[in-house]
Parts: C-alpha cells; sequence; structure tokens
C-alpha cells in the first residue's frame, strides 16, 4: 500500500510540471483554442498537460487509473484497481483565454471512489494549496513558506459569506430561487468563481461556495483541501457521489443549514 504522503509529494511534481507547461502558453499570441461539442474551449496547454501527466504517472504509477478532461478514462489495474488519479489540466480554460488569473490544475488521487489527495494549484495568482488525509490543508503563496489552512468558525447563515459561482448555472438547474433566498439570509454574496471559491472557503475567507454543472474533474482535487481544513463537501443531496453533478463546499458547522436552503428537498 502506498504512502498517501508519496502520492501527495507525486501530485506536487506533477502541479510544478503542469505550472511550467500553463504559464508558458499564458496569454500566448499563438495560443490555440477550439470549441468542443459542448461549446467549451480549449487549448493546446490543456491537451499538453494532460498529456504530461499521464506520462508520469504512467511510469511512476504503473496500474494506476487515471481520469481526465481532455482524453477521458483509463481504468486501473490489478492491485491498484480502485486507484484513480483525476486530472483536470486547466480548470477556468475560459478564464486562461480571456487573461484572467483564476485559473490552474486540479489533480486528485481517488481511493475506491474517493477522492483523497487533493492538488490545486494556480500559478497567475501565485497560489498552490494541497491536502492528503492525516497531513492538513495547506496553502504556499508566490514560493514562500507553506501555511496550514483552516476554515472559518462563523455559526450562523446570518454570518455567511458565500460564492455561488454562476447565476445562470444556478438558473440552469432550475435553482435560481433556492439561490435568491439564500442571498437573502446570508451576509454577503459573490461570485468569485472556479477553483478560487472553494480555495477561499478552505481558507477560512468563505464560509460556503456552491455550483452545478460540474464533472468529477471539477471536484475531486477541491474535497481533500476543503475536508482536511476542516470543512465538509457533498452534493446537494447531502451525499458524496462526484458524478452528480454539483459540488456544496462549507465550514462543516453551515452544512446542514445550506442544504434545507439549496439542497435537493428544499427543490421539491
Amino acid at each position: 500500500m502506498i504512502d498517501p504522503a508519496d502520492d501527495l509529494a507525486l501530485a506536487l511534481t506533477l502541479a510544478g510540471e503542469a505550472d511550467l507547461i500553463a504559464f508558458d502558453r499564458y496569454r500566448a499570441q499563438d495560443l490555440e483554442v477550439q470549441h468542443k461539442a459542448d461549446l467549451t474551449e480549449v487549448t493546446d496547454a490543456d491537451r499538453r498537460i494532460e498529456r504530461e501527466i499521464r506520462d508520469r504517472l504512467s511510469a511512476a504509477r504503473p496500474g494506476d487509473g487515471v481520469l481526465g478532461e481532455e482524453f477521458g478514462e483509463q481504468a486501473g489495474t490489478g492491485a491498484s484497481a480502485g486507484r484513480t488519479w483525476i486530472v483536470d489540466p486547466i480548470d477556468g480554460t475560459s478564464n486562461f483565454v480571456r487573461g484572467i488569473p483564476n485559473w490552474g490544475l486540479l489533480l486528485a488521487l481517488a481511493v475506491d471512489g474517493e477522492p483523497i489527495v487533493g492538488v490545486v494549484s494556480a500559478p497567475a495568482l501565485g497560489r498552490r494549496w494541497w491536502a492528503a488525509p492525516g497531513h492538513g490543508a495547506w496553502v504556499q503563496e508566490h514560493g514562500g513558506p507553506p501555511r496550514r489552512i483552516r476554515v472559518s468558525a462563523v455559526p450562523r447563515l446570518a454570518e455567511a459569506s458565500i460564492s455561488y459561482n454562476s447565476l445562470k448555472g444556478w438558473d440552469d438547474a432550475g435553482r435560481s430561487e433556492q439561490l435568491l433566498t439564500l442571498s437573502r439570509t446570508v451576509a454577503r454574496t459573490r461570485a468569485y468563481g472556479d477553483l478560487w471559491s472553494y480555495m477561499l472557503v478552505a481558507e477560512g475567507a468563505l464560509e460556503a461556495a456552491g455550483e452545478f454543472d460540474l464533472k468529477p474533474w471539477d471536484i475531486a482535487a477541491l474535497v481533500p483541501i476543503v475536508r482536511e481544513a476542516g470543512g465538509r463537501t457533498s452534493d446537494f443531496g447531502g451525499g458524496s457521489d462526484l458524478r452528480s453533478g454539483g459540488l456544496l463546499a462549507s465550514n462543516g458547522l453551515l452544512h446542514d443549514a445550506l442544504l434545507a436552503v439549496v439542497g435537493d428537498g428544499s427543490a421539491r
């Protein structure tokens, strides 16, 4: 059995390599941008990063599975059948294309479907976050010393600051009324967007973040970091299905209250 600390060390190494590739292409005049069937954007940097990570994992963790946004799923084999690396090479590709610095690598290791190691690396923001079981959650800013992070201790929705990420996303999910109700309940609402919202929850700067229309690679890396920081994550039914399409992250103290307002039961 591989120590999660060793998997985390590997993930951090891969994050460093991904950052170099991405930052080299960020704001490049010759950046290649295409549109997928669902009209979302993909760049040459997305594809190159995922290929590099897959190649490195094949050498370092032969037998482990890989699930990535750009090249699909490769199942694990043998003793590693329950281990799957989940990668979004550039979360926030639209931001990347437009020169907005809120984008980055999401890399996770899931064991038997449960994300246990997570790395989020946002080089244009100068930040990298990571977590593994029993090791806590950490952030490094602009190459400085790592700092352990912890969710907030705010106990009431009336005092909470939340990020909903995309009004259209909530509307498309049929939850705009629930979001409006929540906005009238909490102290502050913002849409910081993408990976940063959830890392702000882990750092204790926000009490909650949530959105819809997500895939497993959008979610998996965020889960260990928020949880190791003392928070709670779930889908909008209160479960932990990475394929549910939604994610709600909180400081834990407010999670049940949030689900009561915006959870699946509140929509019925």
